[in-house]
């Protein structure tokens, strides 16, 4: 009997313990969305490529950052927003729900083609970026700030990191991708833009062949 009533505090104890953590997030998340988040962000690139050091990154190419505790704001790489490109709609999924990390939950739509991405984390989605809604070009010129898509309340804080890329083979990764990409369109070894080898706005335009839908997909697991 004392070992039920030990266990049913301790039961108790933890529900409480999350009802206050997700409340704690909830008065933290602003109803309007900050104008530029996260912080600041490194100058670090690979391959051309923006690659934050202060990032974490989910191997379909989203990223997540810790705001505060059991909250963090995710978005998808400059990577990913390169072939993206120009994109014409993006659907995410409304505030209260909850998402797995590695279910397809961000969509994308071009020329009437949708793709989507994983979310790179699990958690109760607690805000969704409105300018990206309505202003999808936005994702592309500042993929790191203003491109945040999400803000996810994660009670697991623990596990947050839990099958994101390992930070000391962050540059790896994101390099192996790069020369993966440009395997499978060699033309787009040339096609950065002149500035310094930063790559082009819009990666696949210039490519009639190429499957928008199909390199996305390979790339971002959702294949």
């Amino acid at each position: 009997m004392t070992v039920l009533l030990v266990l049913a505090f301790f039961l108790v104890f933890i529900v409480l313990d999350y009802f206050l953590n997700r409340r704690k997030a909830l008065a933290t998340v602003p109803v309007e969305a900050p104008k530029t988040v996260p912080a600041a962000f490194g100058g670090d690139f690979v391959d051309g490529f923006q690659v934050p050091e202060n990032v974490s990154y989910h191997s379909g190419h989203g990223w997540l950052v810790r705001e505060r505790k059991n909250l963090v704001r995710v978005g998808a790489d400059e990577f990913a927003v390169a072939l993206l490109g120009k994109v014409e709609k993006i659907e995410l999924p409304k505030p209260g729900q909850w998402i797995r990390q590695g279910q397809k939950v961000l969509s994308f739509y071009r020329d009437g083609v949708k793709t989507e991405m994983v979310s790179p984390t699990e958690g109760e989605v607690m805000e969704v970026n409105q300018e990206i809604l309505a202003n999808p070009a936005e994702l592309r010129q500042h993929p790191y700030g203003k491109g945040w898509l999400l803000a996810v309340h994660v009670p697991d804080e623990e596990n947050t990191g839990r099958n994101l890329v390992p930070k000391n083979l962050v540059r790896d990764w994101m390099r192996e991708a790069v020369e993966r990409l440009y395997s499978l369109q060699p033309t787009l070894a040339g096609a950065v833009a002149a500035d310094g080898g930063r790559p082009a706005d819009d990666l696949l335009a210039a490519l009639p062949n190429a499957d928008w839908k199909k390199t996305t997909s390979e790339f971002f697991l959702t294949a």
